[in-house]
Formats: structure tokens, C-alpha cells, sequence
């Protein structure tokens, strides 16, 4: 009885409130001419609302629900539909790619080249450069959507998402606010495949220092920065060397501000290019004949060649190699494009590690002081599904899938993860393949169960007749 009715009620909620309304009408014509007839009553419509029905919505989703509408959840959704699977991709943010055009700063380019960041069966346009600027992939990644009609449903955020394993079903409840109106509607997805597509960087990293609340200046994290135009003349500490820190220091430099760098830690710096190749392209050829350890001792032989000795400037490399480290720890290596000329120069002034701030101050842990004006936390993002995704053994703590690359795009019972490879675009791109492949085949396997099925009761009936 329990699975009937829920059955029941699936079907009931895949409907729509269009289809309802109409119905309701045809039906509240006819009860308004027997009213003329015979009974004093209002017409339905006066007194049944089917938007209210709808307040709390459950949907059944003949095909995978996407968590996400950046670049991965973007080349899942293209894949299914070239295997002509439906499916459903909710977005929190009111546009597609929110990490890219809303928490990223303007200089920001792509740092690799763009055939290995393009995604599945859409490459990007010829007369882009060889590193496309951060608007420059925007655009291409609204062209890609609107080339495989991908339309997600934006401003709705994912509550929660369980495996229901008396049903074999998953059960997505979200949040959806109304376009130009602050009313909120839950919804509830009903699927039998989970596609999480949120990413590595769907949440700001911000730690806390002593002191930082007394500071006065001001303080943001680098997902607000845009530009180092507000800051010229100024004194600017950033925290955090990675990608994001040397970038906004080397920009703070180009708009005349005078940033300190805090690196606390050590870390490894390689030229974008090598005799003109692409160091990470270097690297994917030679790891093809090599073992990974022998392929860190040529990067780092012709990093040293190429750049010098760094540690001199305060930069101090890890004793694990930059593709090593990066398998076992996710640290990306920072490709240089010319912060460390400006450190070379002392336009960025190296510092180490933060003690505590004070009024217009910040104590580091050798004991020196600075004089500064504003603070650009450049300490990285994280995963969040462990917020959302509930019971479930596939994702770790820190919200990473728990077995590496190539194994980590596929859980248990219809659970995927697309963009957590460590490998960039290109990683996405291939976890996107690998999805939508299963996903079809699946839904192609059960298709053709369900059609046995429904003739071997057709062979049943006309035998009992």
C-alpha cells in the first residue's frame, strides 16, 4: 500500500501546474453553468487556488538531477543530452559559470592553453588567444549552453540529498526563489541518479587571525577583488601564495600599490611555458613514458634553469615534486606570468607567516611588524557538499571524492561526481564523458527491462482471457 501511494503521489507531482490550471478551468466551466441551473455556489476557481498546491513541490526526474551549473555541471548536461537522456540542473547563483564571473578578479586568464580546457564537442573558437582572458571563457562557456539549449533552473539552492533505499530513489529537497519576488518554494526531486557537479571551489576559505577585527583596514576575501585600481599608493598584504595571491600581487604591483606577500609555507613555482610548450602539456607527454617522480626531477631541472634560484627571494620549494604533491595533497604549483620578476625586483616584498594584527598593523611570526592599509585573503576555496549530501561514504570530510583519479566521478546506487579530479577543465571534461555513458546505459538497460516486463503481463492477460 505504502509503495502505491507513493507511486501515486510521483505521478501526481510530475504534472504540472499548468496542465492542473487547465483541467481546472474545463471543470469550473461546467460547474458554473450547472450553478446557473440549479445551485447557489461559487465557482471553483474563486476558492481553489492551484499555485497553492504547489507551495511544496515534489518532481519526478526521469533522468539524473545536476547539482551545479559551472563548467562541469555544463559538460554533463551537454553529454546526456548528445545520448538523449533528460535530466534537471539546479544552480544557487542566477547565472551559469557565478564562480567565474562573480568571485574572480579581471586579469585573470586561463593558465593553460585552451585546447586543454576546452569542453566536450564544442572547442573553442579559432581567433581566441592561446590564453583566453576570464571574459573571453565566459562567453564561451554562454555560447556552449545556449548551442546544447542547457537551461538551468537558477536561485535554487539544494537543502539536502538522500538515498531513499526503501524506494531505490534519491530525494533532492531545494529551495527555489521566485525571479523578481521574495517568496521561497520548496521543491523536492525525485530521481534515480545524483549528478554532483559543485565542484572543489563552491566555498571561500576565510581562517581567522587574532587580532584581525581590531585591524580597521579593510579586509576581503579574493573572490571579491577585482582590481588593484582602488589601490594605488597603498600598503597591501596578501594572504596566501597560490595562483590567486601571486596574481593579485602582481596586479596590485601593475596599478602602483606596494603588496607584501605572506608565504608561510613552501611552495612550488613553474614557468607557464617551456621553449614555448605548455609546462603542464611537457608534463602529460612525459608522463606517458615516465614514471611521475622522474617527471618532477626534469620539471623542476628546467624550472631552475628557467627561473632561477627562487628560495634566495623567500620562496621555498617542497621536498615532494609539484605533480607528486599535487596527487597526494591537491596543491596546485603556481605558473608563473610574472610575479616572480616583481620579487626579483622587490616590488613584491616576501614575508612569512602571520602572528597577530593590531590597529593599522600586522605582527609576523619573526617577530617583524608592518604598516598596512588593507588585507587580500587569497587562502582558497573548498568543496561544500558535506553540507548538503547526507549518509554518504563516497565523498571524504573535505568533500573530495575518497578514490583518486580516474576512479573518482562514480558512487553507489546512481551517485556521480563531475569536476573533483584535481585535473582542471580537462579532468571535468573527461569525468562528464564517463557520466553521461553510464547514466545512458542504465537508463537504456532498465527501458528495456521495464518493456519485458509490461509484455510479459500483456502474454498473461490474453491468457487468462
Amino acid at each position: 500500500q505504502t509503495t502505491k501511494s507513493h507511486l501515486i503521489l510521483i505521478l501526481f507531482s510530475s504534472h504540472n501546474s499548468q496542465f492542473i490550471s487547465q483541467n481546472l478551468k474545463i471543470f469550473n466551466h461546467k460547474t458554473t453553468k450547472m450553478h446557473n441551473i440549479s445551485l447557489n455556489m461559487p465557482p471553483i476557481t474563486q476558492t481553489f487556488n492551484p499555485e497553492h498546491i504547489f507551495k511544496n513541490r515534489c518532481i519526478w526526474v526521469n533522468g539524473p538531477v545536476i547539482v551545479g551549473a559551472g563548467p562541469s555541471g555544463l559538460a554533463v548536461a551537454a553529454c546526456l543530452k548528445d545520448q538523449n537522456v533528460p535530466f534537471v540542473i539546479v544552480e544557487r547563483a542566477n547565472c551559469i559559470a557565478s564562480l567565474w564571473q562573480n568571485r574572480t578578479y579581471d586579469r585573470l586568464k586561463l593558465h593553460l592553453p585552451k585546447q586543454l580546457c576546452q569542453l566536450p564537442n564544442f572547442p573553442f573558437p579559432d581567433d581566441f588567444p592561446e590564453y583566453p582572458s576570464k571574459f573571453q571563457f565566459i562567453n564561451y562557456l554562454d555560447s556552449y549552453a545556449k548551442h546544447f539549449n542547457i537551461t538551468p533552473n537558477f536561485n535554487e539552492t539544494v537543502q539536502s540529498a538522500k538515498y531513499d533505499e526503501t524506494f531505490g530513489l534519491w530525494r533532492i529537497k531545494t529551495i527555489r526563489k521566485k525571479s523578481d519576488e521574495f517568496e521561497f518554494v520548496e521543491v523536492e526531486y525525485i530521481c534515480k541518479w545524483l549528478v554532483v557537479a559543485t565542484g572543489e571551489n563552491a566555498e571561500k576559505v576565510v581562517p581567522e587571525f587574532e587580532g584581525l577585527n581590531d585591524f580597521g583596514g579593510h579586509v576581503m576575501h579574493a573572490c571579491d577583488y577585482k582590481s588593484g585600481e582602488s589601490y594605488s599608493g597603498k600598503k597591501v598584504l596578501v594572504v596566501g601564495c597560490g595562483n590567486s595571491g601571486m596574481e593579485v600581487s602582481l596586479d596590485l604591483c601593475n596599478h602602483n600599490a606596494n603588496p607584501s606577500m605572506v608565504i608561510r609555507s613552501s611552495v612550488h613555482v613553474l614557468p607557464r611555458e617551456v621553449f614555448g610548450k605548455s609546462t603542464y602539456e611537457l608534463a602529460a607527454m612525459l608522463m606517458k613514458k615516465l614514471p611521475i617522480w622522474m617527471v618532477d626531477k626534469i620539471l623542476l631541472v628546467l624550472t631552475r634553469l628557467i627561473l632561477g634560484n627562487v628560495e634566495k627571494y623567500g620562496v621555498k620549494r617542497p621536498c615532494v615534486g609539484p605533480l607528486e604533491l599535487k596527487n597526494i595533497s591537491g596543491r596546485t604549483p603556481v605558473l608563473d606570468i610574472g610575479a616572480l620578476e616583481k620579487i626579483r625586483s622587490g616590488k613584491i616584498n616576501v614575508v612569512p607567516g602571520i602572528k597577530r594584527f593590531s590597529q593599522g598593523k600586522v605582527e609576523l611570526v619573526d617577530g617583524s611588524f608592518l604598516d598596512i592599509d588593507s588585507v587580500v585573503l587569497a587562502t582558497g576555496y573548498r568543496s561544500n557538499v558535506p553540507s548538503w549530501l547526507k549518509e554518504n561514504e563516497f565523498f571524504s570530510e573535505d568533500g573530495i571524492p575518497k578514490d583518486p583519479f580516474p576512479n573518482g566521478w562514480k558512487g553507489k546506487a546512481g551517485l556521480y561526481a563531475v569536476g573533483f579530479t584535481r585535473k582542471g577543465l580537462s579532468g571535468a571534461s573527461l569525468d562528464a564523458i564517463s557520466v553521461s555513458h553510464d547514466i545512458a546505459k542504465s537508463l537504456k538497460e532498465e527501458t528495456k527491462q521495464r518493456k519485458k516486463t509490461v509484455a510479459a503481463r500483456h502474454r498473461r492477460c490474453i491468457s487468462h482471457f
